[in-house]
């Protein structure tokens, strides 16, 4: 027994350091391992490099645990990245909300960066918006406009309005949203997913203390990005 204990341990251990992968990235990472075991029947040195490309696939769709903060009124990133602005801006023309700007947190996701996204507040959906466009550089300030995305508009549990949009980048070609409207939520859920490089933004009420500044790193689920204003 006493020889499984550090055994068992170990594996512990390695699962805490090896983060699980979002289900979407399952196809991708099966697709690239076949593909390897069939090259690697031929080409031993090319099959190498295709599983160094496997595992880079299967990191790049990693969902790592993350400790939320349950502190009230407040709204965490919706994603691990660099903040790139902090601005007030009239929330997307799709979800109605008039032109009363709101302020604006941009966060940019490079292909390094853990690509799912995560509810920012705990409350209920209120409206899913789907809107094509164009796939300019995502760090650039009108992608926010211009560029395909996917708006969530959500009512906090304390009355707040929060809006969070995932919008595709240059290498960016798929959108996944897996949230729908009436649905309650929690801060810190995976709500979705951006395939390969992007952008979240999110919509705060005038009012709120931003506590985050354009060139800062953010951690999805965990950093918060705002205190809210008192409801």
């Amino acid at each position: 027994m006493s020889s499984e204990k550090p055994v068992s341990h170990f594996l512990e251990l390695a699962r805490g350091m090896v983060p699980p992968m979002h289900p979407a990235g399952r196809p991708f990472v099966a697709g690239a391992a076949i593909a390897t075991l069939l090259v690697r029947l031929r080409f031993k040195r090319l099959g190498v490099v295709l599983g160094l490309v496997t595992a880079w696939v299967a990191w790049f769709f990693r969902e790592p645990k993350r400790v939320t903060p349950t502190r009230p009124n407040i709204a965490v990133a919706p994603a691990d990245g660099t903040v790139s602005h902090v601005v007030d801006a009239v929330p997307p023309a799709e979800l109605g909300l008039g032109t009363e700007p709101m302020t604006r947190v941009s966060v940019f996701l490079s292909v390094f960066d853990v690509h799912v996204q995560r509810i920012p507040a705990e409350g209920e959906i209120v409206q899913v918006s789907y809107h094509p466009g164009k796939f300019l550089s995502a760090d650039l300030d009108k992608a926010s406009e211009e560029n395909e995305r996917n708006t969530v508009w959500m009512r906090t549990v304390d009355g707040h309005d929060l809006v969070f949009v995932q919008i595709a980048g240059l290498v960016a070609r798929r959108i996944v949203c897996e949230v729908a409207e009436g649905e309650k939520v929690t801060a810190g859920q995976t709500y979705g997913l951006i395939r390969f490089g992007s952008r979240v933004d999110t919509y705060v009420p005038r009012g709120s203390r931003v506590l985050v500044e354009a060139g800062q790193r953010t951690i999805g689920g965990e950093t918060v990005l705002a205190e809210l204003p008192e409801a």
